[in-house]
């Protein structure tokens, strides 16, 4: 299998990558989209439009890319050796945290599919940033490792 995995290497950091980059994506858009439906009228058509898009991004782009991230990522690491890493231990913490904040937001959307708003505009707009600040710091542990 470890012969497999070297020989595909370069191939599985490539979808390890793509995947990340649509899960961000999905990550960075769909509070958006939380804040559009909440500025719709509650039980318009518009607001109806937004639970099916949210609903799309949901099922077509961040539930299938966070699997591949997961399953590929802990391939990776497995394979480099990085299991015992400092900063790999700390790269995994920021993804579990994105992880949750991917699980935050697919319940919100439940709950703006069922009329629910507890959230302002505002508070969406700042849960928006939550990704680009985990993926910077991601980013500088997996590239300086510096621990």
């Amino acid at each position: 299998m470890s012969e497999t995995i070297a020989v595909l290497y370069i191939w599985l950091k490539s979808a390890h990558i793509i995947f990340v980059i649509f899960w961000m994506a999905g990550l960075f858009m769909l509070p958006r989209f939380f804040v559009y439906h909440q500025e719709s009228t509650e039980g318009s058509g518009e607001a109806a439009r937004w639970v099916d898009r949210e609903a799309k991004l949901i099922k077509i782009i961040l539930n299938p890319s966070i699997i591949v991230v997961w399953a590929v990522g802990l391939v990776l690491a497995w394979h480099i050796g990085a299991m015992q890493d400092g900063w790999f231990h700390a790269k995994l913490l920021f993804v579990l945290g994105l992880s949750a904040y991917h699980g935050w937001m697919v319940g919100y959307a439940k709950k703006l599919a069922r009329g629910e708003r507890p959230l302002t505009g505002k508070q969406l707009r700042l849960f928006n940033e939550v990704p680009g600040i985990a993926a910077a710091i991601i980013v500088v542990l997996v590239v300086a490792k510096p621990f």
